[in-house]
């Protein structure tokens, strides 16, 4: 979004935060709750600033759940409260309850671009029925059989790597759109070209815009997501070019949709059978709309391509960070393709699944996810938690409009759920018992990379298939060392990212053929 457009947002809504954080103040009912102090009004202490813009991601968010514990209340912009929650009982009651439902620029912009049918947007007995629907093309038995398309672009990913010219080597390019053909060739059954140049370009646009925070990005967020939606839908008419090129993300995932449908229909013309794939099944199903299903073209390629690319360039980055580990899976994806007999059995190479699991947890995805009560609640804690004024409490009380995040990455790094070293990479303590079972939270290891509840990604699955694919045709084929000079680090942007300091999304590799 453009600077003035930005500031005109900001000014335009100024006087009705400031109105709301007065009356909000009045009924807070988490304000005993203890958190980090707040030096400063505007952006309360530089909590929002300390929490989304560190590089590397979590400098200060980790540090304040080793001081204040699992649940402590941080300073929104405007001196609004919000909770910060990693506690699993407490992530488990709000991800699982219907009275906390999604806010933020996140939110807004899947609603914008995909309408109000897409499965991500979608709410009450709308998305159960859109999502049950759905299930059939990412069950385990559906999932299996994308393997070739992943086997395809893993042999791609490779041939890029290897004609690359000498010297280091940015995955990251690579990834983005080999993941992008992934998800296009097994869900739609078109390649790239399918897609269209135009269609591809627009993308690679779209990623640079999302991969873009900064101070005023934080401010005006918090100054307009509580503007209505029409008045958002207004707004995209604008001539700007970011709002150009939402509109024409949107213009071509409706047109790329309605010709699926159309496809598919012509096959049933001419006697052609119509749900031999996941499109198919759902036009023959009869359990969603053309619209409805035309409205999650858009959310499946965008859902399904930078959030993998993503944590495969950290894993790839990890494996170049500890050769000997590399070794080690080195030998044993040799071991397990020499016993394949022509069907690798990815889940029967505990080193391999141990790294995946150790990078997902390291990396989630989406590190913080925002939600905001609709009415009066009680979130329960498995840790009890001392106020300011000393009393230990195990629930605690929300009222209505209470926002609250969720900590995934925060989550992720507890000591007692993970072990000791929380903050290392070692995929032995997914070996060795370290790892606690405890109560299931997330749909794979008790991960929430994946969030969890009703609204865990569909995709899970297809994304850990499609990683051990990329990781054992790399590994078995390439040796990876990291490049000298400054590391890419984790930051959150739309996603976390791999980025150097001045902003730029990189993992360069010296990649050497075996």
């Amino acid at each position: 979004m453009e600077s003035s457009l930005r500031y005109a947002f900001a000014f335009a809504a100024l006087i009705a935060v400031f109105t709301a954080h007065l009356l909000s103040r009045r009924r807070n009912t988490i304000r005993r709750i203890a958190g980090p102090p707040s030096p400063s009004w505007i952006f309360a202490s530089g909590h929002m600033q300390q929490l989304l813009l560190p590089h590397p991601y979590g400098d200060y968010e980790f540090q304040w759940q080793k001081t204040f514990g699992p649940v402590y209340r941080l300073k929104g912009c405007f001196g609004k409260d919000r909770l910060m929650v990693s506690d699993p009982l407490a992530l488990q009651a709000i991800l699982n309850s219907p009275n906390f439902v999604r806010i933020g620029m996140f939110d807004i912009l899947m609603r914008l671009l995909f309408g109000e049918e897409a499965v991500i947007c979608a709410n009450g007995d709308q998305h159960r029925r859109i999502r049950a629907a759905m299930n059939i093309g990412f069950t385990a038995a559906a999932v299996r059989t994308y393997k070739a398309v992943f086997d395809k672009v893993a042999e791609t990913f490779s041939e890029q790597l290897e004609n690359s010219p000498a010297g280091p080597i940015n995955v990251c390019p690579f990834l983005s759109l080999d993941t992008l053909n992934a998800i296009s060739e097994a869900v739609f059954h078109y390649s790239m070209q399918d897609l269209g140049e135009d269609f591809v370009a627009n993308n690679v646009q779209i990623v640079k815009i999302t991969g873009t925070q900064s101070e005023a990005h934080i401010l005006v967020e918090a100054l307009t997501t509580g503007f209505p939606m029409w008045l958002w839908r207004a707004g995209m008419a604008l001539p700007t070019t970011t709002f150009k090129i939402f509109r024409k993300l949107r213009y071509y995932t409706h047109q790329l949709g309605g010709r699926i449908i159309r496809e598919r229909q012509d096959a049933v013309t001419q006697g052609l059978e119509m749900n031999n794939d996941f499109f198919g099944a759902l036009l023959g199903s009869d359990n969603m709309s053309e619209d409805e299903i035309i409205a999650q073209v858009g959310i499946l390629l965008l859902a399904g391509q930078e959030t993998t690319a993503n944590t495969t360039a950290f894993a790839l980055l990890e494996l170049a960070r500890h050769p000997d580990f590399q070794e080690k899976l080195r030998a044993e994806i040799y071991s397990g393709l020499a016993t394949s007999r022509g069907t690798v059995n990815y889940d029967s190479m505990p080193l391999l699944n141990a790294f995946i699991k150790e990078t997902i947890r390291l990396y989630p995805a989406i590190p913080l996810v925002e939600r905001v009560a609709l009415k009066d609640a009680i979130i329960p804690l498995a840790e009890a938690i001392t106020t300011s004024t000393g009393e230990q409490i195990t629930q605690i009380p929300i009222l209505k409009g209470q926002v609250v995040t969720l900590a995934i990455a925060s989550y992720q790094r507890l000591e007692p759920r993970w072990g000791k070293d929380v903050h290392k990479f070692d995929p032995s303590r997914w070996l060795d018992g370290t790892v606690s079972a405890g109560d299931a939270v997330g749909p794979y290891v008790n991960l929430l990379s994946f969030l969890g509840g009703p609204r865990t990604c569909l995709g899970w699955r297809f994304a850990i298939l499609e990683m051990q694919v990329i990781i054992c045709e790399l590994v078995s084929k390439f040796s990876l060392m990291e490049t000298e000079g400054e590391s890419s680090q984790p930051r959150f942007l739309s996603n976390l990212m791999p980025v150097l300091s001045s902003g730029e999304k990189t993992v360069p590799l010296h990649v050497t053929r075996l």
